[in-house]
């Protein structure tokens, strides 16, 4: 590892969240600047800021240095990023108070960066706006993520761009919308930015104040799923709800296919074979579902409450309408199997991403026909391409890490809290697919605030895991990655 030009990279970063923080210090200011909690945003900034402008100052890199930059210093600076970013933005809430200790701190923040959803609280409209700000701010920035905001708003880092960039894009290959990757970054971030300004009009629209739009918006285009209510968006009526549904929609797609859409190709949704699988999976399930609903009588409004919860889990949102715990035990099945699908490739979505699971059918589909045809070539395509054989090992080795991670994660956390089993693996599958409510005590009307430390710190780890795709903290365990 250049641990130089690491250390270098990270302070950048955290001076770019430091600035962010800015935004909730003015709510907590304007509500009170003589409160606990101004005083924590304002300790947080100065701390952060003459912590990376030291070690800036300490760690100076020349640009010869940067050319021998490689890909375990990309996946090494995501990792430990989002780990060291983690601890800054949880300070705000350890030392305001909300947060009854550190560890509880840091996972409400780590679970609002990973837009995982998971909170400690009880009681959520208790909270100063300014904390409830900045929870939700940290959705928005880990959504599209933070090191590609950084790429986008800071001087070009060169060919280093495209490595920070593939360490932490959601997806199974680097896509590009330009030639560079900085220009790729700010086309990104701006169509992230149009969704985020037009959900916020249509839901003030609907009756909601300006801060609890900002909130849900950036709870909802970062598929995170913080609310300002206890009773999450059925706290709202059905305009804002189908406004919800509309718009975690499009932020489980891949956000090319929407910025190809506002340049004038809208057929690039249908052309895309992900995004069709996609969508064709969300409609019949919602039909099925909002059926079985009627016909049981578990629903006064069927078409809604299953459209809003296919649609919040599988793009691994978390918001909740409805207590989908007393629905028939089919139904939940597959609410878990959307949790551990997840979003398209390219979009905000958890999980281990539509594609590759669309992708794992193909291969074993040509395996069982290989069986029959030991000696037939059949090529894996996707948008009627061929993929090449290392592409289809890494979807394969993915998917094989991602489930040793949940099962793993779910014998240690049924370990850790005793607890029963359907409560221990839906805990490892809401965390490392980033989606917050699980069954049984983490269900749809219950919180993380009884978990222990230990079992805290664990969900932790899979949910830092989780959004950054496994392998840029997996590599921080590798004794190689601090060597040089």
């Amino acid at each position: 590892m250049h641990k130089k030009f690491v250390l270098n990279i990270i302070s950048r970063i955290v001076l770019t969240v430091c600035f962010f923080m800015l935004l909730p210090l003015g709510w907590a200011v304007y509500d009170d600047i003589h409160s606990q909690e101004s005083k924590a945003f304002m300790f947080t900034i100065f701390l952060g800021m003459i912590v990376s402008n030291t070690l800036l100052t300490i760690f100076k890199i020349k640009k010869d240095e940067t050319k021998k930059v490689n890909a375990k210093d990309g996946l090494a600076i995501v990792g430990l990023s989002w780990i060291i970013l983690s601890a800054i933005g949880a300070l705000p809430l350890y030392l305001s108070g909300v947060a009854h200790n550190f560890t509880d701190a840091y996972f409400e923040i780590v679970s609002g960066f990973t837009t995982t959803g998971a909170t400690i609280f009880n009681d959520i409209e208790i909270l100063p706006r300014g904390i409830l700000f900045w929870r939700s701010l940290t959705h928005w920035l880990g959504g599209m993520g933070i090191i590609v905001l950084f790429i986008a708003l800071l001087p070009a880092l060169g060919t280093n761009a495209s490595k920070l960039y593939k360490a932490e894009a959601p997806g199974i290959t680097v896509e590009r919308i330009e030639p560079r990757i900085k220009e790729t970054a700010k086309d990104l971030w701006t169509v992230y930015f149009i969704l985020s300004f037009l959900q916020t009009i249509f839901l003030m629209g609907g009756g909601m104040s300006f801060f609890d739009a900002l909130c849900h918006t950036f709870g909802t285009v970062a598929t995170g799923g913080f609310s300002t209510k206890n009773a999450s968006i059925a706290a709202y009526d059905s305009y804002i709800q189908w406004i919800i549904i509309v718009f975690m929609l499009l932020a489980g797609s891949n956000f090319i296919l929407h910025y190809l859409a506002i340049i004038g190709k809208p057929k690039a949704y249908f052309r895309d074979e992900e995004f069709r699988a996609y969508f064709i999976i969300v409609i019949v399930l919602i039909i099925l579902f909002a059926g079985t609903l009627e016909i049981n009588h578990l629903s006064f409004h069927p078409i809604r409450d299953a459209a809003f919860q296919i649609i919040s889990l599988i793009t691994t949102t978390g918001y909740v309408t409805a207590d989908y715990e007393v629905w028939p035990n089919t139904l939940k099945f597959v609410l878990v199997m959307l949790m551990f699908i997840g979003g398209c490739g390219g979009s905000t979505g958890g999980g281990m991403k539509f594609i590759r699971f669309f992708l794992t059918i193909k291969i074993a589909l040509r395996s069982i026909v290989q069986a029959v045809y030991p000696n037939a070539v059949i090529p894996i395509k996707f948008n009627a391409k061929p993929l090449p054989e290392k592409l289809i090992f890494s979807v394969l080795a993915f998917f094989m890490i991602f489930l040793h991670l949940i099962f793993l994660g779910g014998i240690l956390f049924s370990i850790t809290e005793n607890c029963d089993l359907i409560t221990a693996f839906t805990a490892s599958v809401s965390a490392i697919s980033n989606i917050g409510p699980g069954l049984g005590e983490i269900g749809a009307t219950k919180n993380f605030a009884w978990i222990s430390i230990p079992g805290k710190w664990l969900l932790i780890f899979l949910m830092l895991a989780g959004r950054l795709e496994l392998y840029s903290i997996l590599i921080l365990f590798v004794p190689a990655t601090w060597k040089k």
